[in-house]
C-alpha cells in the first residue's frame, strides 16, 4: 500500500513539473512584456513621446530576455577583486602589444588625424580599444537588450542608471536602423570597438569618415575618432604626461590618500613631504594622483599620476584600468619604434 501511494505521488508530482515548465518558459520569454509590466509600460510612453514608435518598442521588449548571468557579472568586475600584478597580466602580453602596432600600421592615417584634431597620441587611443576589445576581436557576448533590461529593472542599486542607457540604447538602434536583438556587447552594455555605453555613444560618438552613420560596431575609423573626442572632451592635456616613477617607504605613508579616481587634489610637495620622492624633477606645485602598486612578491611601486592619468579613469573608473592603458600604450610604442 505503500509503495502504491509512493509511485501515485511520483506520477502526481512528474504530471505538476511538466505542467509547471511551460508556464515558467513563458514567463521567461515575456518578462519585459509592457502589457504585464508596469515599468516596461511606463519607459514605453516615455519613448513613443520622444518619437519611438510604439509598435516596435513592444515588439523590441517582447524579445528582450532575463539574464540572471548578467547581474553575477556585474558582481564579479576584474577591477574590484585584483591586485595590479594580477590585472596587469590580462593585458600586457606579447601578442595585445604586437597587434596593437599592426593596429597603428593598418589606420596610421586615421590615428594620426585623430591626434591632430583631438591632442590624444595614437597609441594611447589604440590601447584603450586594445584593452576593452582586443582591436575589435571581441565585442561582448551578450545581447546587449537583454543586458540592460536585466539591469534596467532588476539590479538592486543602479536600476535607475541602467534604465537611462536603456533608454539611450534603444534611442540609438531605432535612429541608425539597426535591429536592437542583433547587438551584442558587455554584460553591462557597453557596444563596439571602444565599448562604450549608450549614453556615451550619443554624447561622444563621432562620424569620422564622413560617410553619415555613427557607427562603432563596425567600423574601426569612427572607433578611433571617437575614443580619442571622448579623452579630448574630459580634459585630455595634449603632450602632457599620464604617469611618474617615484619611490618611497616600504609601508605606504598614512597621510596620503592613495590610487583615487578623482582629479588631482594633492600636489608634488605633498607627495615629497610624506615621503615619496619622484624619480624626475617636478614643479612642487604640480596636482598629483599618488598610486601604490602591489606586485606579485609582496612588493610595492609608487607612481604619481597627472592629470591625462585621472582623464584615462573618466573611460573605466580604476586605477588599474588606467595603469594597463597607460602601460600597454607605452609598451606598444616601443614596438612600433623597433620596427621602424
Amino acid at each position: 500500500m505503500n509503495r502504491a501511494r509512493k509511485n501515485a505521488g511520483s506520477y502526481l508530482m512528474a504530471v505538476v513539473m511538466a505542467c509547471s515548465i511551460p508556464a515558467v518558459w513563458a514567463e521567461e520569454q515575456a518578462h519585459f512584456d509592457p502589457q504585464h509590466h508596469e515599468r516596461t509600460q511606463q519607459l514605453v510612453d516615455e519613448l513613443v513621446a520622444e518619437g519611438l514608435p510604439e509598435a516596435w518598442l513592444i515588439e523590441t521588449f517582447n524579445q528582450a530576455n532575463y539574464s540572471q548571468g548578467v547581474l553575477d557579472a556585474m558582481e564579479g568586475a576584474a577591477e574590484r577583486r585584483l591586485s595590479w600584478h594580477e590585472y596587469r597580466e590580462i593585458f600586457m602580453t606579447d601578442q595585445r602589444i604586437e597587434e596593437g602596432a599592426a593596429f597603428i600600421q593598418e589606420h596610421a592615417d586615421t590615428l594620426a588625424r585623430a591626434e591632430e584634431i583631438y591632442g590624444v597620441p595614437r597609441e594611447v587611443v589604440t590601447a584603450i580599444i586594445g584593452v576593452e576589445t582586443y582591436y575589435g576581436r571581441h565585442k561582448g557576448r551578450h545581447r546587449v537588450l537583454d543586458s540592460l533590461a536585466t539591469l534596467a529593472f532588476h539590479h538592486p542599486v543602479r536600476g535607475d542608471f541602467f534604465r537611462g542607457e536603456l533608454a539611450a540604447f534603444l534611442q540609438i538602434a531605432h535612429e541608425q536602423g539597426v535591429e536592437p536583438t542583433a547587438l551584442y556587447g558587455s554584460y553591462a552594455g557597453a557596444m563596439g570597438y571602444p565599448q562604450f555605453i549608450p549614453t556615451s555613444y550619443q554624447a561622444y560618438a563621432v562620424d569620422f569618415d564622413d560617410d553619415g552613420i555613427r557607427d562603432l560596431w563596425e567600423n574601426p575609423v569612427d572607433a578611433i575618432g571617437s575614443v580619442a573626442n571622448y579623452f579630448a572632451v574630459h580634459g585630455w592635456q595634449r603632450d602632457g604626461t599620464i604617469y611618474h616613477e617615484a619611490s618611497g617607504p616600504t609601508s605606504p605613508p598614512e597621510t596620503l590618500s592613495f590610487n583615487q579616481t578623482r582629479s588631482p587634489a594633492v600636489t608634488v610637495a605633498d607627495v615629497v613631504e610624506a615621503g615619496i620622492e619622484p624619480e624626475v624633477a617636478l614643479e612642487p606645485t604640480l596636482p598629483a594622483v599618488p598610486l601604490m602598486l602591489e606586485f606579485a612578491d609582496g612588493s610595492i611601486r609608487y607612481r604619481l599620476g597627472e592629470y591625462n592619468f585621472y582623464v584615462i579613469t573618466r573611460y573605466n573608473h580604476s586605477h588599474l584600468y588606467a595603469m594597463a592603458v597607460a602601460e600597454l600604450s607605452e609598451a606598444i610604442g616601443r614596438q612600433v619604434e623597433d620596427q621602424g
